[in-house]
């Protein structure tokens, strides 16, 4: 399975309603419960009002369409991470799966998963 690297700085963020979110940007990931609105977004399209805030992420994704059967992929990949006291958060779309690392730990992780079988590109 490869990864392909993400060269953007990302942002995780909480926000009352999706009044002031920029759709403009390529990735722009909008999670929305009885509980919260969250936004994650390239860090320069990051809503100015936000009730939270988490800047600093660098992301990777599952290379290709992947099919809607497959099972373990986030686990696989994210318990290669945690063996590593590495953090995670993962965004997941109809075609794949986004990984976020915090920008410090972003090539630790990608030199352990490259070490572990995963190709980078």
């Amino acid at each position: 399975m490869k990864l392909q690297k993400l060269s953007h700085d990302f942002s995780i963020c909480k926000v009352a309603s999706l009044e002031g979110v920029d759709f403009a940007g390529k990735y722009c990931f909008i999670s929305k419960t009885d509980e919260e609105i969250s936004v994650v977004c390239k860090t320069k399209y990051a809503p100015a009002d936000t009730i939270g805030r988490s800047d600093g992420w660098r992301a990777f994704r599952v290379e290709g369409e992947l099919d809607m059967s497959l099972v373990g992929i986030i686990s696989d990949i994210t318990a290669i991470l945690a063996e590593n006291q590495i953090p995670v958060f993962v965004v997941s779309t109809y075609n794949t799966d986004y990984f976020l690392v915090k920008k410090e730990m972003y090539e630790k992780a990608i030199t352990i998963l490259d070490e572990n079988g995963y190709g980078i590109s």
